[in-house]
Parts: structure tokens; sequence; C-alpha cells
């Protein structure tokens, strides 16, 4: 239940807050406020500070009908903050990234985990992980950004979820990639409709059967369709998602409001302690 981030220990034994650290100008909820490097960092030195367990720094927008971004552009976003994130924090760091060029400058950096929301799928990436040695988390994802939200469809959405992870499980063990340092994410919001968000959610334990689950629930969309509320006001819903993630099994929850969230599943583990630490 200790996974190795580059020698830094991210302990999946009680659940744990992934701090989201976006440094894109058009990213859907807080594009642009940490695209300036001093405060991209601070903010990230922060949400350490708040209980993160984990900082996840991206380069490049995957909100639905973004642009892409070359992998230089990409590098020249998350590389120097890594660097001093990794001087001023002792967490581990993650980059939210599918390049494998990006991918080896970001290790190089100080970054210990590869968050990958293509699952290792673009050509040369599951080899680039396999030989930086760093755990992964693989996501799933119908389509693309750009067009992933244009009517998602799927016979059993959590079933075909569930199918296409243990495909990338194998494929990374076939690389040479141990199950032990995978993650592994449902990809709420990436080509799926809300009915299909809540199907996973309320199923979660299903997936996590298969392996430590982290869940991005905060802020989405979803939220707005089901409650009419403006990404701003979108906080305590995404709360309340994160406890349901983490009640269904979840043990990583990837949010942008760290310090309310890190108490919340505290006071959860309170009620319901670990198991172990009952």
């Amino acid at each position: 239940m200790i996974l190795d981030c580059g020698g830094r220990k991210l302990d999946l034994s009680r659940a744990a807050v992934v701090g989201i650290l976006n440094v894109t100008p058009d990213s859907f909820s807080d594009g642009g406020v940490f695209f300036d490097r001093s405060r991209a960092v601070a903010h990230g030195v922060a949400m350490a500070e708040q209980g993160a367990a984990l900082i996840d720094v991206g380069g490049e927008s995957t909100r639905p009908g973004a642009r892409g971004v070359s992998p230089a552009e990409e590098i020249d976003r998350v590389v120097p903050v890594i660097e001093e994130l990794a001087r001023a924090v002792r967490v581990p760091i993650s980059v939210d990234t599918s390049k494998p060029e990006v991918m080896r400058a970001a290790v190089a950096a100080g970054a210990g985990l590869i968050n990958d929301v293509r699952a290792l799928r673009l050509p040369g990436a599951l080899e680039t992980a396999a030989r930086l040695g760093t755990p992964v988390c693989l996501m799933h994802m119908q389509g693309e950004p750009a067009t992933m939200q244009r009517e998602p469809r799927y016979g059993d959405v959590v079933r075909e979820v569930r199918d296409f992870l243990a495909q990338r499980v194998a494929a990374c063990a076939d690389a040479g990639i141990a199950r032990e340092r995978l993650l592994l994410d449902p990809g709420f919001g990436f080509g799926k409709t809300a009915a299909h968000n809540l199907a996973l959610l309320r199923r979660l334990d299903e997936l996590a059967a298969l392996g430590p689950v982290m869940a991005g629930l905060s802020r989405k969309s979803m939220i707005g369709k089901l409650l009419g509320l403006p990404v701003e006001r979108r906080g305590a819903a995404s709360l309340a998602l994160a406890l349901l993630a983490v009640r269904n099994g979840a043990r990583l929850v990837r949010v942008h409001d760290v310090a309310p969230t890190v108490e919340a599943v505290r006071m959860l583990e309170a009620v319901y302690p670990p198991e172990g630490d009952a």
C-alpha cells in the first residue's frame, strides 16, 4: 500500500487527497490562474501544507474541446514548476501528461508519478513509462478531448471501463510495469454523460477490485448539469462526490480544494475507519 514515487512515499493504506495544479491558460475550472510560475509553485506548496499527499502538475488542458499543445510547449510549462516544487515540498509530484517526451523531462525534473489520461496508448508512452520506472495512473477516456463529449455511448459503462482498464494493466505487465506500480482512474467526464458518471461512482468498488483507484470529480460539468451550478459554485457538491468516491472504494481523490476535502475525508474515516484501524 506504499508507492515509491521517485524516492518519495505515497501511502495508500488510507484515502489520500491529490491537489490539482493546472499550469495552463485554458483548463475548464482554473485556466490561467496558475499559469504564472511563481503563483503555481506557491499554490503547490500551499496544497502540500493543507494535507495533499500528491501534487499533480498538468501543462495541457484536457477539457472537452481543448486544443492540444506541442511536447516542447508542455515541457516549458511544467518542468520549471516541477523543479521548484521538488525543492519546496516533501510530498510526491506527478505529471499529468500522455507524451513520452514530457514524461522523460518531468521525471528528470523531479516528478515521481505519471498520470496519463490516455493510459499509455500514445506511441512510445508504454515503453517510456517502463524505462522510467515510476508508478503510473491509467485513465479511461472514450475518444479524444476535442470530441469526447459528442454523444458518448456505452452498453454497460462500468463493465466497459473495467474491461478497458484490465486490458491496459495487462499491457503494462507485458511491458514490464508491475501491477503494484499502477493506479486506475475511471475518467469521470471523459467521454461520459452525467448518467454514466453516476453509474461509475455508484459501482466504483467493481473497479477498485482491479487496483487502487483515483477519482477525479472536482468541479466537473456533471455537477452543472445536475444542479445548474456554474464552476465557481461547485465546491460543496465536489466535496460530496469526493466522500462518496472514498466510501465506494477510491484510494485517491483528485481535487481543486484540498483543505476542506482533507478535513472531510478524515471525518469520514472517524466514522468508518480504514480496514485494520477499527
